[in-house]
């Protein structure tokens, strides 16, 4: 799912991330000219707040630093991962089984897009609960994966 240098960087920030009490979500690399972005989403069991995540960009900035993984510049974004958490490793797609999240992945039965249900993981296969029919698509075939997010504007007559 990532590239080689997404991934040098998930190796170098993890156990940093860990040693922090935060979990490392997922890392983004968007091209932009000759500078590049780098967003580095993190949580944390008690919450994130803007004085953590202030916290987490010095340790996160000197990490991306010291392996200069980019020659030149680079902007370096970290954020929550927000109402559309990005899914990376198999624990994700046990942790949010029972939410709606879209899928892309290699080309399976057909079709590179899928957005159902999340199952959980069934040995290296995420299942995903599609118009009713459970699909079992390979943890390796999948490129990107997010919770669909979804926010109810609807008053609450309990509130």
């Amino acid at each position: 799912m990532a590239t080689k240098k997404v991934q040098t960087l998930i190796e170098a920030l993890e156990p940093i991330a860990d040693s922090h009490d935060f979990e490392l979500v997922d890392i983004e690399v968007i091209a932009q000219g000759s500078s590049p972005i780098i967003r580095v989403y993190i949580d944390r069991a008690k919450g994130l707040d803007i004085d953590s995540i202030t916290a987490a960009n010095v340790w996160i900035g000197e990490e991306i630093e010291r392996i200069d993984p980019f020659s030149g510049t680079y902007t370096l974004e970290v954020s929550s991962p927000g109402i559309d958490r990005p899914l990376r490793i198999p624990e994700h797609f046990n942790r949010y089984a029972g939410e709606m999240a879209i899928l892309q992945t290699e080309l399976l039965e057909g079709r590179r897009k899928w957005t159902g249900t999340l199952r959980g993981m069934d040995g290296d296969d995420v299942l995903v609960e599609v118009d009713g029919r459970i699909e079992r698509l390979a943890f390796s075939a999948i490129k990107k994966a997010r919770i669909k997010g979804r926010i109810d504007f609807k008053v609450r007559k309990d509130a």
